[in-house]
């Protein structure tokens, strides 16, 4: 069977940068047109199109010669691919009775005696930020954020496949949610699966379900959560755990549109919307050899990046007045609100914090804050010491300086007074080698970690990067030697 590949085709849906922002969608789609005194025009976004007699299919054609589940239509990456279902009197493209075949545009498609006429869409859309500051269930007035909500706007309503990324903590499960709600698969499920929380050795039992007997304790049939996810939507979180075993296998259910449950060769067909989160670098994966290429092409459709609050700091005001609004923990037993707001002392604190866990940091803190406040407002006490004290850090750190290396006499170079003078070989005749070498390697830590800070101005991501270590790690040697900037 000949894969027709479409002129100058486009994947399904490809989103166009410049200057790393984007500009353009450009979306795939797909048309019917019914031949006859009363044509009928569908046009569909979706990766499944059944045809048939009956009201549950998508495209119903009232034609005694039509079976009541007649065939289905499946968009592949660069081609739409027709499928007979054991139909009673045939799936013809251009005059040739098929049980599967590639469309080309313009065919001729005759289920019966009711003909269709195949085309491919395409259409492309500009994108802009949006002047929303809000977006379903997300919330940000910051560029990134209104950037995001700008494709949300064209994308959620769509069927195409989207990955987020970002770091744990940004929200990525509600930016999924939220592509549900404002898709046509709203009051379909949405099912989530994590892919670093389950065995192994269960994860495809979990997602394609399994048949009687078929391994030791599937005591009876079971559906899987592509199936329990059919007509909706499945976030597949924590997408980069997934083991470079299984990845063939998820690749081939994208692809093919259907699921086989282990101990079970007959294929079920799903209609699915995939949603995927991370947050690891996929690329970096990729190169590594940890996540196949193919899989990754398949999802990145659209790819998302949601920003960490460190980066839309601005956004701190509202998403703290969203929690205490709308959060339970911040009701008392009428029901009434116990706090309001947050005082402009404890928001300067907060705005000098870099939340490293993000989002759901910044709603533990508030929530905290809750317990322990005694009016109705969030003071610098409620919060924890660790973000009400790192305003008085910036403000008043004493200026770093590096403790020098002494080379014998003179009790070390470090000069000044200010207990950082440098460590003099003959202070350490006295201590075991391994005392010797920790002090040694504890005096050269700290001057680096204080020569680095010093160069990049204090900026810890710069200073990390430079040192090629993790930035997490960075900060953990900044904490051991006391050091702030």
């Amino acid at each position: 069977m000949a894969r027709q590949r479409f002129p100058d085709y486009v994947p399904p849906t490809k989103i166009s940068y410049l200057n790393g922002k984007p500009t353009t969608i450009r979306l795939r789609r797909c048309k019917f047109l019914t031949r006859g005194s009363n044509p009928q025009e569908f046009v569909f976004d979706q990766g499944l199109v059944n045809i048939g007699a009956t009201e549950d299919n998508d495209i119903v054609l009232t034609n005694d010669t039509v079976s009541r589940a007649h065939c289905q239509v499946i968009q592949e990456d660069d081609a739409y691919l027709i499928k007979d279902l054991a139909s009673t009197n045939g799936t013809f493209v251009n005059q040739v009775r098929v049980r599967e075949a590639y469309l080309a545009p313009g065919c001729l498609v005759r289920l019966g005696n009711a003909e269709l006429i195949f085309q491919p869409l395409d259409e492309e859309i500009a994108v802009v930020p949006s002047s929303k500051d809000r977006f379903g269930d997300i919330i940000g007035s910051n560029l990134k954020m209104r950037e995001i909500f700008g494709i949300l706007e064209k994308i959620a309503p769509t069927n195409a496949t989207i990955v987020i990324e970002g770091e744990t903590g940004t929200g990525k499960e509600v930016v999924a949610q939220t592509i549900h709600k404002m898709s046509h698969r709203a009051k379909k499920p949405f099912v989530v699966f994590d892919c670093g929380a389950v065995p192994e050795s269960l994860i495809e039992s979990e997602l394609f379900g399994h048949e009687k007997g078929s391994f030791t304790g599937a005591i009876m049939t079971r559906q899987g959560l592509f199936e329990l996810a059919q007509g909706g939507t499945i976030l597949l979180d924590e997408l980069g755990e997934l083991t470079i075993e299984l990845q063939p296998k998820l690749l081939r259910v994208l692809e093919q549109r259907e699921v086989r449950r282990v101990g079970s060769a007959k294929p079920i067909s799903i209609d699915v919307r995939v949603v995927a989160a991370t947050n690891r670098k996929l690329e970096e994966e990729v190169r590594s050899g940890r996540f196949r290429e193919d899989l990754f092409y398949r999802l990145s459709v659209v790819r998302l990046f949601i920003p960490p609050l460190r980066e839309r700091i601005e956004d701190l005001p509202t998403l703290i007045k969203h929690f205490l609004k709308t959060s339970a923990f911040n009701r008392d037993r009428n029901g009434e609100l116990k706090l309001r707001s947050i005082s402009r002392e404890a928001l300067d604190a907060a705005s000098h914090y870099e939340w490293p866990g993000n989002i759901r940091e910044l709603l533990n803190a508030v929530e905290r804050a809750c317990s322990l406040a005694d009016g109705d407002c969030i003071e610098l006490i409620d919060l924890p010491d660790y973000i009400s004290g790192v305003k008085e850090e910036h403000t008043a750190a004493p200026t770093l300086r590096a403790p020098s290396f002494g080379s014998g006499g003179g009790g070390g170079g470090g000069g000044g007074g200010g207990g950082q003078d440098g460590i003099d070989p003959k202070e350490l005749h006295d201590k075991t080698f391994k005392d010797a070498k920790e002090e040694w390697l504890s005096s050269f830590e700290r001057d680096y970690i204080i020569s680095l800070l010093e160069k990049n101005a204090g900026n810890i991501s710069h200073a990390a990067r430079e040192a090629d270590i993790d930035r997490k790690y960075f900060r953990k040697l900044m904490k051991k030697y006391e050091i702030v900037s």
